[in-house]
């Protein structure tokens, strides 16, 4: 089966699941869906970063410095953590992501998401698909905030990415 073949919920704008749709047709149609954003740091604490594939559906070749994906159909959000953390980062045996908060996407212009964002350490080495991923590196934050201005990044990755900050600040999402 194809990524766009992939059957999502359907959700409102409380997260009230209200049908569901193939991803791809949720992508052409707009139709709001759930996905979630791991952080995931190495034993040093710098955070994994990546460059998406010219293949992917939403966002090719910008930058992320989250791990994750599309929530499936009747599944839950920590259940999708741990398994898109896993497949991307190419590991087996990842401690169970942290939940942190929830947020809703919406760029504006037709994609709008229920965004849950997790944090994990991975101590393991990484393999991650290369069906997903063009390059990765694990990078201090102070790295990733200077290439805030020079790299092209996903959009919802960084607005969940600045959430994060005011959590970690706050204590908000």
């Amino acid at each position: 089966m194809s990524a766009a073949d992939e059957i999502l919920d359907i959700v409102d704008e409380n997260d009230v699941v209200i049908g569901q749709s193939p991803r791809g047709e949720a992508y052409a149609r707009g139709l709001r869906h759930r996905c979630v954003f791991i952080q995931a740091r190495d034993a040093r604490g710098r955070l994994f970063v990546h460059r998406r594939t010219p293949t992917k559906l939403v966002f090719p070749s910008l930058y992320d410095m989250f791990v994750g994906g599309v929530v499936g159909a009747s599944e839950s959000y920590d259940c999708a953590a741990l398994r898109e953390a896993e497949e991307e980062l190419g590991v087996s045996g990842l401690p169970e992501p942290v939940p942190l908060f929830k947020f809703l996407y919406d760029n504006g212009s037709g994609q709008s998401w229920w965004s849950a964002v997790y944090e994990v350490r991975c101590e393991l080495p990484v393999n991650p698909q290369t069906e997903e991923v063009a390059w990765h590196d694990f990078l201090t934050e102070e790295e990733v905030e200077r290439h805030l201005t020079d790299w092209t990044w996903v959009p919802d990755g960084l607005a969940a990415y600045e959430r994060l900050k005011d959590y970690r600040a706050t204590g908000t999402g």
